[in-house]
């Protein structure tokens, strides 16, 4: 374990596990808010914030839950395994923290997607929509959930979750929105897309994921539900890949990737070949209405083109 707490930080601990994106955003917003932050990974070394703790381990392993997690009044699970092993993998993570967060007696705030929802046929994605996937990772999230407001109806643990749809910024690489997009476009190549590029889709911003979850984590009237992450403007994917290519100052690229491209590629990558089932999200309209959290907590998303900007800044830094 490494410790290097700041002078300004509050005596109340938060506990994020995962140090991927969203976990990192995470303790980036609760260093900003000056709370002291454990931050848990698997190594024990991430690129963390001045003063947060780094605590490495298996958090499969509820007895090690069980110590990460304790004198925490905020427990922020951001764990995220590979595709192709979220079926095995996944709900224990998801069991094992949050008995880490009951033993403690912290909220848990529980970072999800929108898989659960599965295809709406462009209707746009609300909390009250039916968990209808009839995908496996969809049917895992939904799983997932149902777990988590079990365990909280039940009293074991007081829970609440944050939803985004495909985020990116900065440190974000694998996903619909990083390095196929802001990679190639930062390098003068062509973006890479999936599905119809003409169609609307919300891409959420990894800060903002961050600081909503930290939002979350402060607001009692926050638990018992999930809530749909604040998230900029939504646009087509042709006019997003159009706002990376005017941040970088290179010319329009772009190339669509077809189905069966990805299909052919999941034979011989099990990563790609989890991709296929998830493509009906850019096949439609896709667009993640936020409102009910703006109602209750205040606050904005970060503009699309100061996020693309940040992100664009980011991909292009030699130390990244």
């Amino acid at each position: 374990m490494a410790e290097n707490n700041g002078p300004h930080a509050s005596s109340e601990l938060h506990v994020v596990f995962g140090a991927g994106p969203v976990g990192l955003a995470v303790a980036d917003e609760l260093s900003r808010r000056d709370k002291r932050v454990r931050l848990v990974n698997r190594s024990g070394r991430a690129a963390a914030p001045e003063g947060v703790e780094i605590m490495g381990g298996d958090a499969t392993d509820k007895a090690f839950t069980r110590e990460a997690s304790a004198g925490a009044v905020v427990v922020y699970f951001a764990l995220n395994p590979p595709y192709h092993k979220w079926p095995e993998i996944f709900p224990p993570l998801q069991d094992s923290v949050l008995e880490g967060a009951a033993r403690a007696g912290a909220k848990l705030v529980a970072m999800e997607n929108v898989y659960m929802y599965g295809s709406t046929g462009g209707k746009t994605l609300t909390e009250d929509l039916p968990h209808a996937a009839d995908t496996r990772k969809g049917e895992v999230r939904a799983r997932m959930s149902r777990d988590l407001f079990a365990a909280h109806e039940a009293g074991k643990a007081r829970v609440t979750s944050g939803r985004a749809s495909d985020f990116f910024g900065p440190r974000v690489t694998d996903s619909a929105a990083g390095e196929t997009i802001f990679g190639r476009a930062v390098a003068g190549k062509s973006a890479q897309v999936a599905g119809d590029p003409a169609l609307a889709h919300t891409y959420t911003y990894a800060p903002d994921i961050g600081r909503g979850l930290a939002v979350l984590g402060e607001r009692e009237e926050a638990l018992g539900r999930a809530w749909h992450l604040p998230s900029p403007e939504t646009v087509s994917t042709r006019r997003f890949v159009e706002m990376v290519f005017e941040a970088t100052g290179g010319t329009f690229k772009m190339q669509r990737a077809p189905k069966i491209l990805f299909q052919a590629m999941g034979l011989f990558n099990p990563a790609m070949r989890e991709m296929v089932e998830m493509l009906y999200e850019f096949e439609e309209p896709f667009v993640l209405d936020y409102s009910a959290f703006i109602r209750t907590f205040g606050g904005s998303a970060t503009p699309l083109d100061e996020a693309i900007r940040e992100t664009v800044r980011w991909y292009g830094a030699p130390e990244r």
